[in-house]
């Protein structure tokens, strides 16, 4: 082989559509722009725009609002919990936090805390420390045997 030799292999580069270059080129003319008009031309920015109708975002009212300081939760039920202990993951005889549901692999992020729901059962006796749980889910986890800690000022109901 020699420095002349050397090549792309067959497909791998592909030239670039030089439009507006004759209509022999199949791309010609109007250049794969359509017809006359504003959309034919450069720099247009239309979103949204109805030829000077009223757009449709502003006949309808605004509904709602976002409270940007509310808090998001990862909720986790007691089913995941449980799964997690059964596949040894997470450690029973010790406190689960959200360190440690995250460490586990039972949540992908803390965010601003961890939520228990009661979906699932739950036979193993665990102490946990989490942000927040459902009335329901404090029951089974106390009827299993085990406890838990609200991190949170107020307990919140489902």
């Amino acid at each position: 082989m020699k420095l002349n030799e050397i090549k792309d292999n067959d497909g791998a580069s592909k030239d670039r559509i030089r439009v507006g270059r004759g209509i022999g080129s199949g791309k010609g003319k109007t250049g794969g722009r359509g017809v006359k008009g504003q959309k034919a031309r450069s720099g247009v920015a239309i979103n949204g725009f109805e030829g000077g109708q009223m757009p449709i975002y502003r006949r309808l009212p605004k509904r709602g609002f976002n409270n940007i300081f509310a808090s998001e939760f990862v909720t986790v039920s007691l089913g995941r919990i449980q799964a997690a202990v059964d596949a040894g993951k997470l450690d029973a005889s010790v406190s689960i936090d959200a360190a440690a549901l995250k460490a586990a692999g039972v949540i992908r992020r803390v965010k601003d805390g961890v939520r228990v729901l009661a979906d699932g059962e739950l036979k193993a006796k665990v102490s946990l420390e989490v942000i927040g749980a459902s009335k329901a889910a404090v029951e089974k986890i106390e009827k299993a045997g085990g406890s838990i800690k609200l991190l949170g000022a107020t307990e919140s109901a489902e």
